[in-house]
Parts: C-alpha cells; structure tokens; sequence
C-alpha cells in the first residue's frame, strides 16, 4: 500500500497507468484464452477519419465502448476491441488539395495521379495518427496491436476481393444515372452524403409564347382565351374575383396570340429545357397538349420545345405548367425517360455554366448565372414576377456546397443479402428480454427499365439469436422501424467516386472494332461472345496458370460497329495481360463506405478464402463482433450495409446489439461546429478537469439514444465527484488498520448494515442499467451511492466509531469501508478508468488478488456481484435494521431543516434535546448527535414535557427539539419572519387568482397549467411552513 498524496493530480495518474496498461498488454485480445468459462467479447470501434481529430462526439462514442470493454473484462471476458481508422476519400483528398494549393500554388493534375497520391500518403505518415494518440489521452482501452487502416495492403485485397465477386454475381455495373454530384469535390455523391438545409431563395415567373410545330403563333380567333379553374378551384370554390385578372392559365394577347407562364427556382437552366409540361387532367391547359412553345433562354438560340402531358405534374404547384430539364433535376429526368426527351447538359462539372447555355452565360457560376438570367428574361419582357420562396435545397455533406443533379457515368451496386439482412432486427416494442449475447427518395434513375430494378421479395423466416431471440436488438429500439423503412426502399448504390484517392476499381476497359477483336485469344474472344449483355458475365484466365486466383471476369456491351469490354480481376498476372491487349483501369475510386461496410470482418484478416479463414483464429472466435456503437445518421451509410455484407460474406449479421448514440449540441441546442465555435476541444477539457472527469460528465450527462446537451459544469462536476472519490479513500488510509479486514457481523451497527444494503442496491442497479445500455442510470446510481449514501451519511456516522474508545468497533467499521470501497472502485472502474487504477492499488486492494483477477491491475478485477441470500443471512442483513437507520438519519434531515428554519448556521454546535420513542442505545444516540454537530445532545426521558413554543421535528423514532435561547434574537427573527410570511402569502394569491381566471386555464397549455398549480402548492407550503415558525417562537 502506498501513501495516498493530499491532492489528486490527474494528469501524472494518467499517463503512468496508461503507459503500465500499454507495457502489460492488459488491452491486447488473445483468441487461445477463449474458452467456456472465458468467453469472448468483441466490438469493432466505428472508424474515424484518417483526417479527424478529436471531438465531443468521439468522447461520447468512444467512452461508450470503452465502459463496455472494460466492464466485459471485469465478467471474466477475452475482449477484443478492434481500432482503426477510415481514409476518407473526399475529406483526405479535399485536405491535401487544399494544402498543394496554399503551399505550392497547384492543383493535383499539375502534379498527375501517381505523385498526388504519393503526397496524401507523406500526409497520412505525418497526420493521421493524431486522433489515435487523442483516443488514448480518453483512456481507450482497444488492442492497438491490431489497428487497421482502410488502405492497408490486406485491406485493400479485401475490398477487391468483394467487388470482383459481387461484378461476377453481375450484382454490380455500370450505367448512366442521375446522380447527386459535388461541384467542389467533382465526385458522385449518394443520397446519404446529402444533407438537406432550408434556404431562402427565389420563385421566378416567366412567360413563353405557345407556336405550332412549324413556329407560328398558336391564335385564338375568338378573342382572348377564357380561364378554366382548376380542379382544386372547382371544388373549394376558390380562384379571382370578378374583375380580378387570372393570374394562371394560359393567356392571349391583344393580337391573340397565347402565352403560358412557368414559375422556376432555377432561371439559368432554361436553356437546357427540352419540354414543358403539364397534367392532362387541367382543364386549363389540355387543349395545349401536343403544340409547343418558343424556349426563352438563350436569346439566340430560342429554340421549340414541345407541350407534353404528364401525369405526375402537381397542378396546384406554381403555375401547373412545368420546364422540363432531363439534366439537370431527378423528376424531370424521369419525365424525359416516360417521353424519350432529348437531354441537354448546361452546366460544367465544377458548377459553371457550358455554351450550350448562351454566351450571356458561358463561364458564369451558377448562382452568378441565375441572376443574370433573370436579368434576360425581363430585357425580353418574359419575367412576369419574382416572389421570396423557402425550399429544401440538398448539400454535399462534406463541401456544404449545393448538389447538382447530374446524369453521369457511374458503377451501382444492387445489394446483396437483403431478405436476411431486412428481418434480422428486432422489432420496435417487441419483448426482446435482455440484449443478445452481451450484459426515401430514389438515389438515382437508371436509363434502362431492367437496370431500373431493386432487390426486394418476401421476408424468409427470421434469423435466430441466442434463446430464440431475433438475431440483433436496436438501442434505442426506436431505430429498428427507420431501418426497416429504408430496407424495405432500397435503392441501387452508386459506389463509384471520381477521386484519386481512395480503392481504384479494379476493372480495366477498352472499346476495340470487330476488326481488330478478331485477332483477340480465342479463349477471350469466346468469353466476350457470351456476354454481350451486362447481366451476363464469364470468367477466363488469361495467364493460363490454372489457379483459381488467376481469373478475370469479362461483360461486354456492344456499340455500334465496335465492342466495350469491361474485365475485373485482383490477379497480378491477368492485369499485366490485359495491359497488353490494350486494357486501361477505370480512374475511378470506390466510395469510401465500399470499404468500410467490411470493417468487422475484413479487420480480422478475413480472405474470402474458406480454407484460410477457416484456420484464422480471430476470425473465428471474434466474429460476429458483441456490440456496436454509432451514431444513426449512419444506420444506412454504414450499419445497414455492414449487416449485409456480413450476411453475404460470413453468413451471419456482424453484430448482436446496435447502440445508437445521441447528438451533442450546445446548451442552446445547436449542433456543434467549428463554424458556430460551439465546439468545446476535449484535450484542453481533458488538461483542465482530466480524462475521467470528461468520461464522468458526459455519460452522466447522456440518456439512452437522447441528443445531450453539453455543459462544461457537467465535466467541472465530474473533477469535484473524482476528488470527492480520492478524498473519501485518502480518509480511510489515514485511519490506518489492517487493509480489508474480516467482518464480524455480532460488531455491526444499523449503519453498517444499511450501507451493506445500499451497497447490494447500488451493485444491481448498475449491473440492470449495464445490461440496457443505460449509461446515465448507472452513472446517476453510483453518485447517488458514492456521494449521498456513504459520504455524506455512512462516513460521518462511522466518526462516532473512530473518535470512540472500542478499538474492535473501529477495526470492524473499517473493514466495512474497505469492503464497500473494493466493490465501488470495481463499478467505478468503467467510467473511471485511471483514478480507481490509482485508488486500488493506494489502498492496497490488488495485494492479496491473484495476478488475472485484480491482483496486477483492477481492470481483471471481478465485477460486483449483489449479495447473496447466504451472506445477508452471515451478516443479519434484515429490514428491520435498515428501516433503524432510515429514521435516525430521517430523524437527522428534521432536524438540520430545524436549524436552517431559524437561520442557525449547520457548522454551529448547538444543543439539541432528543425524546426517543423507544430505546436508543448509546451508540446510536452518538451518531445522532455527530450527524446533526449538536453539542449536547440530550435524551430525555418519555414523561418529559417541552416548554410551550419549543421547535421540535419528529418521526418513528421519536421527537428531536432545537431550543433556541441564546441562538435567536427573537424580536428580529419574528420580524425577518413576518416579511417572509407576506411575501409567501402575496405569492400564493398572485396564483390563485391566475387559477381563479377561466380565460387563463382555457387558454394555456396543460404543462403551463401543471406548473401553476404546483407553484401555489409550493407557497402554500412555505406559508405553512412559516406560520409554524412564528408559532414556534416563544414570546
């Protein structure tokens, strides 16, 4: 046992038993410790950008795992916890970009895809391990022997492995689609990388002249059209009034020509409309279904465009009249494939305009664009009005810069495994019992209907977990029916991006003429004969070797006079002969989430080969993983899909529980940003307050899958609860005595049998919140305990045993402390890794411990287990006992509130007279009397009579009286009193009236009407309460 110092110093305790945790590989996973008795506990740690640095979202997330490790080691678990880092395609590429940019003046083609990659490696040696190094200042306990990178050689064979698999299942390949594209970034984005944000914009007006094929007016001998309402008018009997001009529907002019007006957010797209549309079921405008109108941008090239009729056209949105753009928006693309419109693309990659929009808007950005086409449109006498219009606008997630929708060449991927994955969540609500083995809109438009297609079919029956349960449970459960909905709407994932960094494809193309194919191997010529579809796929072996390895997978897709030949392959040997037939790699790269949804399996080394992994000891052993902790705006990115490919690559889901974490957000409930600088940094936290202080607070802090709200008191409480903790063990150090001592229950005291009791509550109210992933219960559990229950009542009665004269008594109570103490450093250990590491072996609680079960480190140490029938028996654990000291310590509480009724300060010793109601034994009486700091505290027998006016406070165990000669100055206190009782009054009746008025209780809200009607019972409490005061004053 050594000294425990005076302070406690969190930064010295932490990084020498960080380091004595690291040199003792106390974190490294051994599967050949696996065993019956010793079962295995894994959780893979959800990636972080290999650009990232620490965050209060990794402090919550990562805390999180930790305590759950930590407390799987204390079951007597063989934990894995797996760590790594993500390379971040966009972000990583972004970053170095950026850098080449500010630093040498270039761009990445200045320095070509060879020596650009070259440079983001020399960044990843440099800067990717920051938040590595971050997580171990948290306290992470993960096996960093075994920590991964997305980019690993092994990995990157992985990720090849899968994707030349599921091209030859033909479940992935290429098309063109609309997708979401990034003009900063230049890459395709899928529909989870698009946040949508509000944004005040403009809904602009313009009116087109309706022509006939051949250009000329359309006319209406007759006079001016006459305006049909709408159906939605017809029916509600809304529209003009009389002598109101219409203000939608087609119109003629004075020389009877007809006009239609179109209202848009996007101007400077007009001169890529390829159609205007409108619902056949408009009265309005069917008889101008098949004639066309004369496009108004650009001005020189005003172009016919034909009217055509749709049904999916809102009639009551803008004016019931659509411009058709097939490039540049999702519905209208589909509008253009149901009426085979042609497809003009306006716009740049990078978000300007092309000269297919008109010089006036050739080299303009496209918001630029927008205003200067509004600025034609009313030089040409065509902008009819612009209003103010709030829409939802999608934002690339990372550049936070509008999408464009952009038809583009693209690889999709149709999911694998999807019936097995869609069922194996349990249900929201369901009877679950305990958790498992552990304490929209289309993404894009396909070209053709057969690509078009999604996986779905009928639900096969429900995968099993352990004791019949559904193979995996949601915590929350509410996420279960916002996974459902997506599963059950799944759509083909575009998985190309157009980056540099990141998994090449693996598939090399060439378009070769039936000339020179003819002079092809025969071998690969017959292949590409079979797969002239790309539903087909054949596999050959160009090198001959006869391996299986050796193979490559050919589609083909005829074009004109000339072949396209698509070829995937991982083998050295088969790319090399590609080459030679004049074969190029798709430039493409994989979308970052292609690697990351094999993160569980392929981060144990997995092969695809049967054979091998079947002999890799990892695998089989950690695999499927226990826990998985995230956050759910990634259930589709990463969970969803990591489901799957466990499914389709092990044949079981990945994981047993999901813990979805919640948001943390700043006190005014903003998310937190470097932008809004909201964003606390957790090392400067973490250097003011320590490591767990921050781990204390935040899970103290954080319900069960609810956004918490972060306040640097929650982490300022954690430094006071985590010196309260070492000032409490320091204490029982400086009363000496032999360190956790036998018990003798003929010695104990209702004190020490209530705190036993309380002990047993605390240890299976922990243990029930551990096994519901409710953190903040167990956290609010163990203050409650810590701090209410044995400081500030247990300890200061146990004074009265060690300033007494009874040397067993005293040896008796501190084996009790030492007792309660090693199990509540063991419940604090998962939280409070680093000071109950510090506090175990000051108190000398790993002495006697063998070496794996607490005696190197309290990390091994057994997990608390309740008392047993058998032991509450030994010690005479009873109700009786408790409900002894409940009153003496209720008894105590009446009687602190007697001197705060009369301004008597708590650290004054003052006399109390106590009547009990029974017999009180001296011991007890002593507790009494240091518990309340009265000096005397005199017991009187039951035919005493107090004096008339005398405060007194009393309970089961009898009456406790507070005199107050000497203490008060009476006059004064009955005045201060007075004032007291006025205001209190004057309060009360401010509500009741409030109460009393039929117009307020019928207007406000319930909550408001709840909150009135305890404010009148709280003053009419307080006048109560101070009328018993004055009436307690003698004189």
């Amino acid at each position: 046992m050594s000294e425990i110092p005076k302070a406690y110093e969190p930064q010295a305790v932490e990084a020498k038993w960080y380091q004595f945790w690291l040199d003792h590989g106390c974190f490294t996973a051994d599967p050949a410790r696996v065993s019956e008795r010793r079962p295995a506990y894994s959780i893979v740690i959800p990636p972080p950008n290999v650009t990232g640095v620490l965050t209060m979202g990794h402090v919550l997330n990562n805390t999180i795992q930790d305590i759950l490790a930590r407390k799987a080691r204390m079951d007597g678990r063989e934990v894995l916890w797996l760590p790594g880092t993500d390379h971040a395609g966009i972000a990583t590429e972004n970053m170095v970009a950026k850098q080449l940019r500010k630093e040498e003046k270039k761009t990445k083609q200045d320095l070509g895809r060879e020596e650009f990659i070259k440079r983001v490696w020399a960044w990843k040696e440099k800067h990717g391990g920051i938040i590595i190094q971050q997580l171990k200042k948290l306290g992470c306990s993960c096996d960093w022997t075994r920590e991964r990178f997305t980019m690993d050689p092994e990995y990157v064979r992985c990720v090849q492995r899968v994707f030349v698999d599921l091209y030859k299942k033909g479940l992935i390949y290429r098309g063109k689609r609309m997708v979401n594209w990034c003009p900063v970034s230049l890459t395709a984005l899928s529909d989870e990388e698009v946040v949508m944000k509000e944004q005040k914009g403009f809904l602009y007006y313009f009116r087109v002249q309706v022509v006939e094929r051949d250009g000329t007016p359309v006319r209406f001998p007759n006079g001016p059209l006459t305006r049909v309402p709408s159906p939605v008018e017809k029916e509600t009997g809304s529209g003009p009034g009389e002598g109101e001009v219409p203000v939608f529907g087609p119109e003629t002019d004075a020389e009877g020509r007809t006009w239609l007006t179109i209202a848009t957010t996007r101007p400077e797209t007009i001169p890529a409309d390829t159609a205007v549309a409108v619902n056949p079921k408009d009265p309005r405008y069917a008889p101008l279904i098949g004639r066309h109108v004369r496009r108004a941008l650009p001005p020189e090239n005003q172009v016919l465009i034909p009217i055509i009729a749709d049904e999916h056209i809102d009639i009551e949105f803008g004016t019931g009249v659509l411009k058709v753009t097939p490039a540049h928006d999702a519905a209208d693309f589909e509008i253009g494939l149901r009426h085979h419109l042609p497809v003009i693309d306006a716009l740049n990659p990078n978000g300007t305009m092309n000269k297919l929009a008109g010089k006036d808007l050739v080299g303009l950005d496209r918001m630029e664009a927008r205003k200067k086409a509004a600025e034609l449109l009313a030089a040409a006498d065509a902008l009819v009005k612009t209003e103010p219009y709030v829409h939802n606008v999608g934002f690339s997630e990372r550049a936070d810069v509008p999408i464009e929708p952009r038809l583009s060449e693209q690889w999709f991927l149709k999911y694998p495994s999807v019936d097995r994955a869609r069922v194996c969540v349990a249900a929201a609500g369901s009877a679950g019992g305990p958790p498992a083995d552990s304490a929209g809109p289309a993404e894009s438009s396909l070209l053709n209907l057969k690509s078009e297609e999604t996986l779905s079919g009928g639900p096969p029956d429900t995968p099993r977990g352990p004791r019949g349960l559904p193979g995996m449970r949601f915590f929350p459960d509410r996420w279960a029916k916002v996974y459902d909905h997506w599963m059950a709407n799944l759509k083909d994932w575009c998985i190309s991006r157009q980056l540099w960094w990141g998994h090449r494809i693996p598939v090399w193309h060439t378009e070769i003429s039936r000339a020179d194919f003819a002079l092809w191997p025969e071998e690969v010529r017959r292949a590409v004969e079979q797969s002239t579809d790309w539903t087909e796929r054949h596999t050959v072996c160009l090198t001959k070797s006869g391996r299986a390895e050796d193979s490559t997978t050919l589609a083909c897709e005829v074009k004109g006079e000339s072949l396209q030949v698509f070829a995937a392959t991982i083998s050295p040997g088969e790319i090399e002969r590609l080459e030679q037939l004049g074969f190029t790699q798709d430039p493409d790269v994989l979308d970052t989430w292609f690697s990351s949804w094999l993160w569980p399996f392929a981060t144990m080394g997995w092969t695809g080969d049967p054979a091998k992994d079947a002999q890799n000891r990892t695998l089989q052993t950690f695999y499927p993983t226990t826990d998985l902790v995230t956050g759910p705006d990634i259930i589709f990115f990463w969970v969803a899909r990591m489901i799957m490919a466990g499914y389709e690559y092990m044949g079981e889901l990945p994981f047993r529980n999901v813990y979805f974490t919640g948001i943390i957000r700043d006190k005014q409930g903003r998310k937190m940003s470097k932008s809004l600088g909201n964003s606390p940094d957790p090392l400067d936290l973490i250097v003011k307050y320590g490591a767990d202080a921050l781990r204390f607070g935040t899970m103290r802090s954080a319900p069960l899958g609810q956004d918490i709200l972060f306040d640097e008191q929650n982490v300022e409480l954690g430094r006071n609860f985590c010196n309260k903790l070492w000032n409490a063990c320091r204490f029982r150090q400086m009363q000496g005595g032999e360190p956790e001592g036998e018990i003798n229950p003929a010695l104990l005291t209702s004190d020490d049998k209530w705190i036993l009791l309380r002990l047993d509550q605390a240890i299976r109210e922990v243990s029930q919140a551990f096994a519901e992933y409710k953190f903040s219960d167990a956290t609010a559990t163990l203050y409650r305990f810590f701090w209410s229950e044995y400081c500030d009542w247990y300890v200061e009665a146990s004074k009265a045993a060690f300033f007494g004269d009874d040397a067993r008594l005293k040896a008796n109570k501190l084996a009790v402390i030492d007792f309660v103490l090693g199990h509540l450093l063991r419940l604090f250990h998962p939280f409070l890794p680093f000071i109950t590491e510090e506090l175990w072996h000051g108190l000398g609680f790993s002495a006697d411990m063998p070496v794996g079960q607490g005696g190197r480190t309290i990390m091994f140490a057994p997990w608390p287990k309740p008392l047993g029938d058998d032991e509450k028996a030994y010690f005479a654990l009873d109700d009786v006992a408790d409900r002894v000291a409940q009153a003496k310590y209720d008894l105590v509480t009446l009687g602190r509130n007697l001197r705060a009724q009369f301004n008597v300060p708590a650290g004054k010793r003052v006399k109390f007279i106590l009547k009990p109601a029974g017999v009180l034994p001296p011991a007890e009486a002593e507790v009494i009397k240091i518990l309340l700091n009265a000096e005397p505290l005199e017991l009187v027998n039951s035919d005493w009579t107090p004096p008339k006016g005398l405060p007194v406070a009393a309970n089961a165990l009898g009456a406790l009286y507070l005199p107050l000669e000497g203490l008060v100055d009476f006059a004064a206190e009955r005045a201060r009193l007075a004032r007291e009782l006025e205001r209190a009054r004057a309060e009360a009746a401010k509500v009741q009236d409030k109460l009393a008025n039929p117009h307020f209780v019928q207007k406000v809200p319930t909550r408001v009407l709840e909150e009135h009607q305890k404010r009148l019972e709280d003053w009419q409490g307080k006048v109560a309460q101070v009328e018993q005061a004055l009436a307690n004053l003698p004189g």
